[in-house]
């Protein structure tokens, strides 16, 4: 049987709601990339849901492996220290269900480029 797939887009959070704008936007476009994917936000701080939650909702929904996709631009404290420990939280609490963690999105040589090209104004 093929497992059922789950992405979460983990942020950091922010008080200001419009921070929000730019995460849900990629969900958007992973969901419109692959229908057949469940894409939900968690953030580890200031703002709902949290990354327990949201992976409760997954996991409620069908989802036996889950890809965790840290927004981040490189390898900080949260993306080092405090992601993998929710991420091992995670297994604990869900032994049947097969947890992935994606190295930051800044560290991806596309989205260094595509930086770049931003900078450059093209």
């Amino acid at each position: 049987m093929a497992a059922i797939a789950g992405i979460v887009l983990f942020a950091h959070g922010s008080r200001d709601e419009r921070w929000r704008l730019p995460v849900e936007a990629v969900a958007r476009r992973v969901q419109a990339l692959d229908p057949s994917v469940r894409v939900a936000c968690a953030y580890l701080e200031l703002v709902a849901p949290d990354l327990r939650e949201v992976t409760a909702g997954l996991i409620a929904g069908g989802a036996t492996a889950i890809r965790i996709v840290p927004l981040f631009l490189g390898m900080g404290r949260h993306a080092r220290e405090d992601l993998p420990h929710l991420v091992d939280e995670m297994r604990r609490l869900y032994p049947n269900v097969a947890f992935s963690l994606a190295r930051a999105v800044g560290e991806e040589p596309d989205v260094i480029e595509l930086l770049a090209l931003k900078a450059l104004g093209r």
